[in-house]
């Protein structure tokens, strides 16, 4: 039995593309299944208990309202891969390569600013000024446990007693406000409100691919008429009905 004396390599499977990473907002998508239970419910019971143009009103009203419900509570959303940054808004969806971002900026909003000075709300990624309070506070707990923890630890180096043992009880043990408020803590900084830790995570990947190959295009903009269609039509439905009593 004869082998041939150069075999060709078997066939490398394509490397598998990246997948995006998909940032929303929980406390958006609570209460967008709670405003659309509370609006099926009602429009409903309306519809099949109602007399007259009453069902109508509801059949319309329910068109308008459901699709308002879900573009702005369950419908935004920010994929991110090596390449690009795509916004789903509620009424939009922004598709902008890394290479045509401009910047990414945090106020009393996160946005996206192109390279042509366009700038686009990141719906999904709301600010919270009270998360901001929350982690600024735990970051002055952990410095102030920092300190102490240092201060201890010259005074362990003193001698064998004294406050050598208090630091096995307050320093090492970790307490309230030393090693598990520093777990959460940024490895590149302090620690940040989730919004506020995604935007610098977003910044970081931006200035490492904004200069690639694949990171560069042409910035697209799409309506979202499957949203804005539906609303339309009730709102128009809607005025009809009223109208004509």
């Amino acid at each position: 039995m004869t082998t041939p004396e150069h075999e060709s390599p078997a066939p490398q499977p394509p490397a598998p593309e990246s997948q995006d990473r998909v940032h929303r907002s929980s406390a958006g998508i609570a209460a967008g299944v709670l405003l659309l239970a509370l609006a099926l419910w009602l429009g409903f019971d309306a519809m099949v208990t109602g007399h007259g143009p009453t069902p109508w009103r509801a059949l319309a009203a329910m068109l308008l309202v459901v699709p308002l419900v879900i573009a702005f509570t369950l419908r935004p959303a920010v994929f991110v891969d090596r390449d690009r940054l795509r916004i789903r808004n509620p009424f939009r969806i922004i598709v902008l390569p890394w290479g045509q971002v401009a910047a990414l900026r945090s106020g009393y909003s996160n946005e996206v600013v192109a390279a042509s000075g366009t700038k686009y709300q990141l719906w999904a990624l709301p600010v919270s000024l009270r998360a901001r309070k929350r982690a600024a506070r735990q970051e002055a707990k952990a410095a102030a446990a920092g300190a102490r923890e240092a201060q201890d630890g010259g005074g362990a180096r003193g001698g064998a007693f004294g406050l050598g043992g208090r630091r096995g009880v307050l320093g090492g043990g970790g307490g309230l406000g030393g090693r598990g408020v520093a777990a959460g803590r940024s490895a590149s900084g302090p620690l940040r409100a989730e919004t506020d830790q995604i935007m610098a995570d977003l910044r970081e990947l931006h200035e490492a691919r904004s200069g690639a190959e694949s990171a560069q295009g042409e910035v697209s903009v799409r309506w979202a008429w499957e949203i804005a269609g539906p609303a339309l039509a009730g709102a128009v439905l809607l005025l009809i009905l009223w109208a004509i009593g």
